[in-house]
């Protein structure tokens, strides 16, 4: 399928990444190793351009670490090389090492980029017999591409070049290994356009091992059709990460906005009547993990971080930050509630686990902020009422329901349906040193089908 104009004009852009990477990076994200850090996982032979003591993230950091009780290989290996992406990495890693240019180091970023997010979404739909793991694990993309980005990090190029130029390549990398430069539509208009978006892995201080059944929904459901009498459902997906800086800088705007707004980042808001007919999202949702047992539909979104740390350990609380470069109403919403045609997934008779709307909050009433004394929880928000936590908790996860539907309204998309669907966590092996176990893969896999059929129902509920 073509891309639509604003893909072309991103793929492969340096001048995108450096016009939107912000040049400071939080000293809680970027550190160099300390003593006792984990040291680097093996280079593949040839690749020879990599120097130590670089500033790493935390979570490039947790490259090298093993699984509790398990022999010194480290855990991020052993998931890359059972679903097969040894080979993808590695030769990324040494071609790095032959390019004399930013130019083709952006292009060669871009390709590889777009390759592992391929390699992991045919992976897991069935259409290449790649590696020994379930195809339903999502956790080997993930530590595929943290250490992609440490390659970068680390690499010392034969040209002169500057930490803000390097940050946009990681940057551009990230984009394109999230799927986020590659959403795309046939034209018709007898199709329904989905957009959807799952999340990394996360709490990695507590598991290596830990998987998120919301993005290994997103690689299931990523270019998924389904055909009705009324016509195609299309859905694309796209992986957030679990950081708070990339989402100050934009990310799940850059995601959704092209079919919400049009236009890109590097190009400014883009034309001011949004994307062609044949372009917009006709429904957007995003999708993370909740308690064991649950599958809820949020029915509010807040505009308030609980403090919870990220991936890199660094915590935020306070009001959500702006949408940079993006449209959104003024003064930006305090609550938003969803839009998704809630009761048509209800009444979809979805199982192992029980669907709900879920309602919920936690607000300073009008004029009480910030008193600690003052907080109470409620079904609803009362009105002038300050946001403290929504149904679905303050975290990412109820931020990036926040963010898309802060930038629906921006848009003028009101009735547009958009929201957020928490989806059950997971049990794992009781053995810690072992990756996965047959009851394991079928527990994500009963999470994952119910995930892609509640994904396909509201599909079915917009169609005109």
């Amino acid at each position: 399928m073509p891309f639509p104009r604003w893909t072309a004009r991103r793929a492969g852009s340096l001048a995108a990444g450096l016009a939107t990477v912000t040049a400071v990076v939080a000293a809680s994200t970027l550190a160099a190793p300390t003593d006792g850090t984990a040291s680097a996982p093996e280079r593949p032979r040839g690749a020879d351009c990599y120097a130590e003591g670089a500033a790493l993230t935390v979570e490039e950091q947790r490259l090298g670490l093993p699984l509790p009780g398990a022999d010194a290989e480290p855990a991020s290996r052993r998931f890359v090389e059972a679903a097969g992406f040894d080979r993808l990495v590695d030769r990324f890693q040494r071609r790095l090492c032959l390019t004399g240019r930013l130019d083709i180091a952006d292009q060669l970023v871009q390709q590889y980029g777009a390759d592992l997010w391929r390699a992991a979404v045919d992976r897991a739909q069935g259409r290449a017999d790649l590696g020994t793991i379930d195809r339903y694990d999502d956790r080997p993309l993930y530590w595929a591409r943290t250490t992609m980005a440490r390659a970068l990090r680390e690499w010392q190029p034969r040209f002169a070049m500057t930490s803000l130029q390097r940050q946009a390549l990681v940057r551009q990398l990230s984009y394109a290994s999230r799927g986020i430069d590659s959403v795309a539509y046939p034209a018709g208009e007898d199709v329904t356009r989905v957009l959807v978006s799952g999340f990394d892995t996360y709490s990695l201080d507590s598991s290596l091992r830990n998987s998120n059944p919301s993005g290994a929904s997103a690689l299931q459901l990523d270019g998924r059709t389904v055909e009705t009498d009324a016509g195609t459902v299309v859905v694309q997906a796209v992986m957030l990460p679990v950081n708070w800086s990339d989402f100050d800088q934009g990310i799940v705007e850059d995601a959704f906005g092209p079919w919400l707004v049009g236009g890109t980042p590097d190009g400014g808001p883009g034309d001011p009547a949004g994307p062609a007919a044949d372009e917009r999202a006709d429904l957007i949702m995003t999708i993370s993990q909740t308690g064991r047992g649950r599958m809820d539909v949020e029915q509010w979104a807040g505009g308030f971080r609980g403090g919870f740390p990220d991936n890199n350990r660094a915590i935020q609380y306070g009001p959500v930050s702006a949408a940079a470069l993006w449209p959104q109403p003024q003064p930006s919403p305090q609550w938003i509630e969803t839009t998704l045609p809630y009761q048509a997934m209800i009444d979809a008779g979805t199982g192992p686990w029980p669907v709900v709307l879920h309602d919920g909050i936690t607000e300073w009433p009008a004029g009480t902020f910030p008193d600690p004394g003052s907080l109470r929880s409620a079904a609803d928000p009362s009105p002038g009422s300050r946001a403290a936590s929504a149904p679905g908790g303050n975290y990412l996860s109820n931020e990036s329901m926040y963010r898309t539907n802060r930038l629906r309204l921006g848009a003028g998309l009101e009735d547009l349906p958009g929201g957020h669907l928490h989806i059950s966590s997971l049990v794992y092996p009781e053995d810690g040193n072992v990756l996965t176990s047959p009851a394991f893969e079928a527990d994500r896999k009963a999470v994952v089908d119910q995930t892609v059929a509640l994904v396909e129902a509201a599909g079915r509920a917009v169609q005109p």
